[in-house]
């Protein structure tokens, strides 16, 4: 026996009804031969299936730029750095452009033994080009260590990762 997951088994569903509509789609037109011809027009997408997720619609929003730094000046900029001390803070700075309303940009720092080091959101409300920076601070002081910042938007991997050093 095949075992399938819930995904698998929601595209299998909307490939059949795809197939099944099309070959309803056909029977209707060559019941008629004597109508002209109609105008193609692209076929619309199956309903969402009961149980299925809705789509998710594509974030408006595109990450330009990812930096890791210590300080951020008045206008959110952050000049980049690799290598921290201990109890400086950690600050991720993402830029992006793009129209959003209540959009989610997140960062994560993940320590060298995949462990997370820390995870925070921040809500993007913009019309064009933005930056947003996210803020990390370990009163105990961080672990000696690399580390990977990675930057979501609404959830998805978005920017490139960025490497530092803890010594």
């Amino acid at each position: 026996m095949i075992k399938t997951t819930p995904l698998q088994n929601a595209l299998l569903a909307a490939l059949l009804g795809s197939v099944a509509l099309v070959g309803c789609k056909k029977k209707e037109e060559t019941a008629d031969n004597n109508a002209a011809p109609a105008a193609t027009t692209p076929a619309e997408a199956p309903a969402p299936m009961t149980g299925a997720p809705p789509p998710m619609a594509a974030s408006a929003v595109a990450v330009s730029a990812v930096t890791v730094g210590k300080t951020a000046a008045a206008d959110k900029s952050v000049t980049t750095a690799a290598l921290f001390a201990p109890k400086d803070d950690v600050i991720v700075s993402v830029k992006t452009d793009g129209a959003a309303n209540n959009v989610t940009v997140g960062a994560k720092l993940t320590f060298q033994d995949g462990q997370v080091a820390g995870e925070q959101n921040a809500t993007l409300n913009t019309s064009g080009a933005e930056t947003t920076n996210i803020t990390f601070k370990n009163a105990n002081g961080w672990p000696a260590g690399k580390y990977r910042a990675e930057v979501m938007v609404d959830g998805k991997a978005a920017g490139t990762p960025q490497e530092f050093e803890v010594k």
